[in-house]
């Protein structure tokens, strides 16, 4: 069905919306059996949607951030595994446009579009176990490092490792092929299931020096760092992708499956008051998500429009957005997948049906970089009027 429409349309969003239908059909099935979605991402590269944000110049489809973020949220509405690593790909496809060489920048724009090549990291610059040293002209790579998610089946590997008595942490791009990187085949956590976010072990592994990343040009640029912006932003477009899926997930039952209270006086569950109350508060919620989600991404958008003309102040300003926009979305998407059990009932809790697996995603994922330090800096902001300050979670 991907496959057809690629053909016949150019509705990308028409073809994320064809392909979480897919997605949806085994989304439990493939969330209680976990492992390495192989299926999922050459779902993806069937679909066309890999070189979304490629620019047409390179051989891409030209999208823009705006769009590429309703197709993650599209995406993640079936399944939260599958749009963060949609969502992740999307952002690293540009890792040269923003973090390298105008070289590094012409080189992989045009090789993910031409080979419709599919991209993972492992960055977590938090994890230092894993070391880098020169070689001659090259570098070795010798260690381990967590957070792999994607990297298993994905065609570019990005990862950070650190020099000794160096701070900042130097990134490569390596192919997959590449000897001496190890799986570790050790994600089994309770949610994200299908990211395959394991560990991974290097052994003495080859780095080519055109394949470590940067530097940008201009290198102090505002611009050098903005993809930590448009990450943030990717993820709370996961967020709310998992929160519409789960409504959506919940309306479906109780139109279908739920019994009506005792007591309630009525012979269908949709005409109990108290569930029709809590529906309206659910949609309210998520309909202003949706709102302040989109109108950052606008926001996204015309920042990145500047390129290297980005400023400092308005870099922190945009930041400043879509750190509102995460912190809001984190709570209504946890409150909502939390909710939903009051308006399915008891019998929703088997786990054939698998709602569970919509706040274990997001319970995950948010874990990762808590909330309540973009409330402060939002915080701060407002206070004190300074803005947020580049890191690898801004």
């Amino acid at each position: 069905m991907v496959q057809l429409l690629v053909k016949e349309s150019k509705n990308w969003i028409e073809i994320a919306s064809s392909l979480s239908k897919e997605l949806a059909a085994n989304a439990v099935e493939r969330d209680s059996k976990a492992g390495v979605p192989e299926e999922e991402i050459q779902l993806l590269r069937s679909s066309g949607l890999l070189p979304f944000v490629v620019p047409k110049e390179y051989g891409g489809i030209g999208g823009t951030w705006v769009e590429g973020l309703k197709i993650v949220q599209e995406l993640s509405v079936a399944d939260g595994s599958i749009g963060q690593l949609y969502g992740n790909h999307l952002n690293l496809t540009a890792l040269g446009h923003v973090s390298g060489t105008p070289e590094q920048k012409d080189r992989y724009y045009r090789e993910t579009a031409q080979k419709n090549l599919f991209w993972a990291n492992a960055i977590n610059t938090r994890d230092t176990r894993l070391k880098i040293a020169p070689e001659g002209e090259h570098f070795r790579v010798n260690g381990v490092k967590s957070f792999g998610t994607g990297i298993e089946i994905a065609d570019v590997r990005v990862f950070s490792a650190l020099q000794d008595n160096e701070e900042l942490p130097l990134l490569f791009v390596i192919p997959k092929d590449r000897e001496g990187v190890v799986s570790n085949q050790d994600w089994n956590n309770f949610g994200q299931r299908r990211t395959d976010s394991d560990s991974f072990t290097f052994n003495n592994v080859l780095v080519k020096k055109d394949e470590i990343l940067g530097y940008p040009s201009p290198p102090n640029s505002a611009f050098a760092t903005f993809l930590g912006i448009i990450a943030q932003l990717t993820k709370t477009y996961v967020y709310l992708g998992v929160a519409s899926g789960a409504v959506s997930s919940a309306k479906q039952y109780t139109l279908t499956e739920t019994k009506p209270w005792i007591t309630s006086g009525v012979e269908r569950a949709t005409d109990d008051p108290y569930i029709q109350r809590r529906y309206g508060e659910l949609w309210t919620e998520l309909q202003a998500a949706v709102a302040l989600a989109d109108r950052t991404a606008i926001q996204v958008q015309q920042a990145w429009d500047k390129d290297v003309d980005l400023t400092p102040e308005e870099r922190g300003e945009v930041a400043v957005a879509v750190f509102t926009a995460k912190a809001f979305i984190s709570k209504v998407g946890l409150n909502i997948a939390t909710s939903i059990f009051e308006v399915t009932g008891t019998r929703s809790t088997a786990t054939k049906y698998g709602f569970d697996r919509y706040w274990r995603d997001l319970r995950t994922f948010t874990l990762h970089d808590p909330v309540d330090y973009k409330l402060r800096d939002i915080g701060n902001w407002v206070l004190n009027q300074e803005l947020p300050v580049a890191t690898q979670y801004s």
